[in-house]
């Protein structure tokens, strides 16, 4: 019985207010500005339409990026492969 008392008494750890950041200036200006604006600070805005764009054309380049070395050297013959391989190590060694 003690203990339910206990339990009723005691206050969550989620009532606690959050910290505002220590590091960022910049971060605690929009820390303190969002708690002016009843905000919430640590909530994330919704990406516009550019930005949801601009991911996915990002991850549309990362896709196209980890396939095209493997197929690039597929196509390529050994003679082909070899003589890109030299004239690398020549800009390499000559200091461009």
């Amino acid at each position: 019985m003690t203990e339910r008392c206990q339990d009723e008494a005691m206050p969550k750890r989620s009532s606690k207010p959050k910290k505002p950041p220590t590091k960022d200036p910049n971060a605690l200006a929009a820390f303190i500005v969002a708690q002016a604006t009843s905000e919430d600070p640590l909530e994330a805005a919704e990406p516009t339409t550019e930005e949801a764009a601009h991911a996915a054309a990002v991850a549309l380049g990362r896709l196209g990026g980890l396939k095209g070395g493997k197929a690039r050297a597929a196509a390529l013959s050994k003679k082909k492969r070899s003589d890109i391989a030299k004239k690398a190590a020549k800009a390499r060694w000559t200091g461009r």
